[in-house]
């Protein structure tokens, strides 16, 4: 503590306050102006983040149905009892049961 006020009571005391009145306005404006201020640069962040994650969840819904296709187009079994739960499909001879609610 004692330095600063060494430095303020100095020869050079008078600069020294100007300097420290001029950044203390400086870093305020930066802050506090509209448009482009630290503010919003933290929303921004903040935004971009939350869109990155939502891309990465598109991305892995995505590689879910590129399997899902793979399955469906590749396995007959699998396509078999794709249509039969979607689309309410039987084979012939296959016991059919509606439930009425």
């Amino acid at each position: 503590m004692n330095v600063f006020r060494k430095i303020f009571s100095g020869r050079h005391g008078d600069f020294a306050k100007f300097v420290a009145w001029t950044t203390g306005i400086f870093i305020l404006l930066m802050i506090f102006w509209p448009g482009n201020n630290v503010i919003r640069w933290i929303g921004a962040a903040v935004e971009i983040k939350k869109e990155e994650k939502e891309i990465r969840e598109y991305q892995q819904q995505i590689n879910d149905m590129n399997e899902r296709i793979r399955m469906l187009t590749s396995d007959r079994d699998t396509l078999e009892k794709f249509a039969r739960e979607q689309f309410n499909l039987a084979e012939p001879g296959d016991d059919v049961y509606i439930i009425e609610e």
